[in-house]
């Protein structure tokens, strides 16, 4: 097999494009310095230079193949110092060559430093590439390249998104519409961030430019881009405020046990000390509230009663129900089931509108909660103890 037709030496196939492409693509004349023009992309994009130099490589190569032919497994490297490129095809040794396309003769690798045998696949330049390919590559390459950036932002996003997701962010209200509330992220770019209905606060009103810290639910790639869902309502949305405003928890000194939440309305939390001397409610609260009102502010009001954790049920259960007293626990620990009595005159409070506090310290404590008045369990006690006077007296 002669030089020019096992495509082991010849003529080079070198394209200088760079500058075709960039007059098309910036229409504005660069140095021919390509290695500074890719810092400049990197830096204007915020991506990596490797993902600039693959999603070049990658559109000349889309390029190529589209223009003359599939090649088998032919690829292009950029030097991205001058801006020059070769075309590679992998081929496979062979004794008689029958498709130079393909193979390459075993006598044309004897100098190959890997010392490749029959059937080996090597790599070999292809020469006397068409030398209109630079023309047709800096017309066609523009498209690709902005395909691959792009898709290299969105997976620059997706990360991004994912080191942040079950946390929240700051963000500000774009606009609402059918979908919900769209709103910008400053560290996901130019992703959509969406809170849908499911994930607002009845209670809120959310107005063009308002700024507000949502919890990251989940993202996820669609046709049109990253698509993020943040949320005002979950209940880790406070565990996560808590976070922030307070060291001690965030050092683990304190520990937030259980928490539950009524978006809006009321949020409950258990805490404890995972040190001594520290004072796990005290740490929550601030110094005259200050910790605690940030918090609420946040919420828009939203009210939150911070209790100590105990693993003494009745304990846990009397501290669910604040700010009501409780006179009374009884507890069947077999059916997870407790019967707490209250004064008269704290039986609302204890309940809560619309049972809000009951379903509240239920959730926290994990009990199921019946609560009773005091005058009723007095009056129950009263006819249960005369039905066992009559039974007695008639036997």
């Amino acid at each position: 097999m002669n030089e020019k037709s096992d495509g082991e030496v010849g003529a080079r196939a070198r394209f200088s494009v760079y500058r075709q492409i960039d007059e098309e693509w910036r229409g504005k004349a660069v140095r021919n310095d390509f290695g500074t023009a890719i810092l400049q992309i990197t830096s204007e994009k915020g991506l990596g230079k490797e993902a600039v130099i693959g999603a070049i490589e990658s559109a000349l190569t889309s390029t190529y193949k589209r223009t003359f032919g599939q090649t088998p497994e032919a690829h292009v490297r950029l030097n991205e110092q001058t801006g020059e490129f070769k075309v590679y095809a992998e081929k496979q040794v062979a004794i008689n060559v029958e498709d130079p396309r393909t193979q390459i003769s075993l006598k044309d690798v004897e100098n190959y430093p890997s010392r490749p045998g029959i059937g080996a696949i090597v790599e070999v330049e292809v020469v006397d590439a068409p030398k209109e390919f630079g023309r047709i590559a800096a017309q066609t390459a523009k498209q690709v390249i902005m395909q691959r950036i792009g898709e290299a932002e969105r997976d620059r996003v997706f990360d991004a998104v994912g080191k942040r997701q079950d946390d929240i962010v700051s963000a500000v209200v774009q606009r609402t519409d059918a979908k919900g509330v769209v709103l910008t992220v400053a560290d996901f770019g130019e992703a959509e961030t969406l809170m849908p209905p499911a994930e607002q606060v009845p209670s809120e009103h959310y107005r063009t430019g308002q700024r507000l810290k949502v919890y990251v639910v989940e993202a996820h790639k669609t046709v049109r881009g990253m698509q993020i869902t943040v949320s005002r309502s979950h209940r880790n949305l406070v565990k996560r405020l808590f976070e922030l405003e307070v060291p001690e928890i965030r050092s683990g000194a304190v520990e937030i046990k259980a928490f539950a939440r009524e978006p809006g309305v009321r949020t409950k939390l258990a805490v404890s000390a995972r040190q001594d001397n520290v004072d796990p409610v005290g740490s929550c609260v601030g110094q005259r509230g200050v910790r605690i009102q940030n918090v609420i502010n946040e919420l828009n009001g939203e009210k939150i009663d911070v209790i100590p954790w105990s693993t003494d049920p009745k304990t846990l259960i009397m501290g669910a129900l604040r700010p009501a007293s409780v006179a009374h626990v009884d507890i069947r620990e077999a059916e997870k089931k407790a019967t707490v009595i209250v004064p008269d005159r704290e039986l609302s409070l204890a309940i809560g509108k619309e049972g809000q506090n009951a379903r509240l310290a239920a959730r926290l404590t994990g009990w199921h909660i019946d609560i009773k008045k005091a005058s009723d369990v007095v009056r129950e006690s009263a006819l249960e103890a005369g039905n066992q006077a009559a039974v007695s007296a008639g036997e």
